[in-house]
């Protein structure tokens, strides 16, 4: 039997375009992404001459008119992209590295996008946060993305002080030469012996990931690390129940005040982890003893 074509992509409609890129091989573009590329009405690239290094090294020329959308101009550029979009035509928004409007340019456009009532579609593609939580080697079942901490040290404590009781696993971005100040305010604030992972030139030629307790992450970077950095940190573990006895005067305190018994145990109970019934006997115990 003849070989089977490959059933046609969608149809090439009016829409706005986010395509990820290659965050460092360019053998990670996609051929949906080279497509694009070649085909679309309008490119608006965060910077037009990596573009053209990247088309350059894929052997292809973009095809439509190509435009800077960058974070000093995305809100003058934004309406005249919305307006290309209302007229028919088809807008492919790219950024130096990975998906845009993840600590890229693109939300404004997005948002406008959509409150509008344009269509607005994407081109998956490589991504730094996904690929960091993958080999990081901590919990992946529930994740969030921080982005990039402030630079200074006092507003990152309390940044990563608010942090601290997350349960999820926590990816964040981080240039080199801020990432032993980094390091060591996680340390601080989320404790010397949470678990964590550094990424560093995902897909590069010096790809490397270091893992350990923050405390053994701080030395490391001490004397400098070079390359694009991806910092995953373990949340906060869950601590099991702890004894029933230690929360008994708080559950005496509410009763004294008049609430019932047994409704401040569940209450409590859900609160700590402990056992209503456990509760229930101990108060009953402590008040008669």
């Amino acid at each position: 039997m003849p070989a089977q074509a490959d059933p046609p992509g969608p149809a090439r409609v009016a829409a706005l375009v986010l395509a990820a890129t290659p965050i460092g091989d360019v053998r990670d573009a996609s051929p949906r992404l080279v497509e694009e590329l070649t085909t679309a009405d309008v490119v608006a690239a965060e910077d037009t001459r990596r573009l053209r290094r990247l088309t350059d090294r894929l052997g292809v020329a973009v095809g439509g008119e190509l435009v800077s959308y960058h974070e000093h101009n995305e809100a003058s550029r934004t309406p005249e992209l919305v307006e290309r979009v209302a007229a028919g035509a088809r807008v492919l928004l790219v950024t130096d590295a990975g998906m845009p409007s993840v600590s890229d340019p693109g939300f404004r456009l997005v948002e406008a996008c959509v409150a509008a009532d344009l269509p607005v579609t994407c081109v998956p593609g490589p991504s730094a946060v996904l690929m960091s939580l993958a080999l990081s080697g901590l919990p992946v079942d529930r994740f969030c993305f921080e982005g990039f901490l402030p630079r200074k040290q006092g507003e990152r404590e309390r940044t990563l002080a608010a942090l601290a009781q997350e349960p999820r696993t926590m990816v964040f971005f981080e240039a080199p030469h801020r990432l032993a100040a980094t390091l060591g305010s996680m340390a601080t604030t989320l404790g010397a012996d949470r678990p964590a992972a550094v990424c560093r030139e995902l897909t590069k030629t010096y790809e490397e990931v270091r893992r350990g307790p923050l405390s053994e992450l701080v030395d490391w970077a001490a004397d400098g690390v070079r390359g694009e950095i991806t910092v995953v940190v373990a949340g906060r573990a869950a601590s099991g129940p702890g004894d029933p006895a230690e929360v008994i005067p708080q559950v005496l305190e509410r009763v004294a005040a008049g609430e019932r018994l047994k409704d401040v145990c569940r209450d409590v109970a859900a609160d700590t982890g402990l056992s209503a019934r456990d509760l229930y006997e101990e108060a009953l115990r402590a008040r008669h003893p």
